[in-house]
């Protein structure tokens, strides 16, 4: 057989990595940076909930990168890292809430006037912290834990949507162990 028709060798590492052009690493960044502004306005600074506040946030962004560049050799831990990213901001949106219900302020029900003016900047073009930077540190209390539920809720939904394909890949294509296995099964019959 000649070169030309040759198969080329599949990939034992796909490409991985790429996590900062991921909508989800995109919206946990801005829901990080403005959790530290937010804390830093609202919760004193000496307070455990204003280190566990931020902790969460950089804990959602952070996981989604952490599980992108594994996600190479271990489809196992990226789903693990992005459920870890999921359940962090989760985490993280209770506190939100309890500080809205614990100072007697309004959650913003998904249709409030407000809520949609923040969901539709998710269609901005090279949306970042800059886009929000007004609610969050020019707005009372209540507009700014608002505006980052809404962000954190954006983040969840893709961060949802993201599990669900990677759990849809790793039944269909296996992960990196069953490729290991195929290829060294395959090096063996030659």
């Amino acid at each position: 057989m000649d070169s030309k028709n040759e198969k080329p060798k599949p990939e034992l590492i796909p490409p991985h990595g790429g996590y900062r052009n991921l909508k989800s690493y995109q919206t946990a960044e801005i829901v990080y940076d403005a959790t530290a502004v937010f804390c830093n306005r609202f919760i004193d600074k000496r307070s455990r909930t204003h280190d566990q506040m931020v902790q969460a946030g950089r804990s959602g962004k952070q996981n989604i990168a952490e599980g992108s560049m594994v996600s190479g050799t271990s489809k196992k831990s990226e789903l693990k890292l992005i459920g870890v990213a999921r359940a962090s901001l989760e985490e993280l949106l209770l506190d939100y809430d309890d500080f809205l219900r614990q100072r007697g302020l309004s959650l913003w029900e998904k249709n409030h006037p407000q809520a949609q003016i923040i969901r539709k900047l998710a269609w901005e073009k090279n949306r970042s912290y800059k886009t929000y930077k007004t609610y969050i540190e020019q707005s009372s209390p209540e507009v700014a834990a608002n505006t980052v539920i809404c962000l954190i809720h954006q983040a969840n939904y893709l961060l949802d949507q993201q599990l669900r394909q990677l759990e849809k890949q790793f039944l269909e294509d296996g992960g990196f162990t069953e490729k290991l296995y195929q290829a060294r099964m395959q090096a063996r019959r030659k």
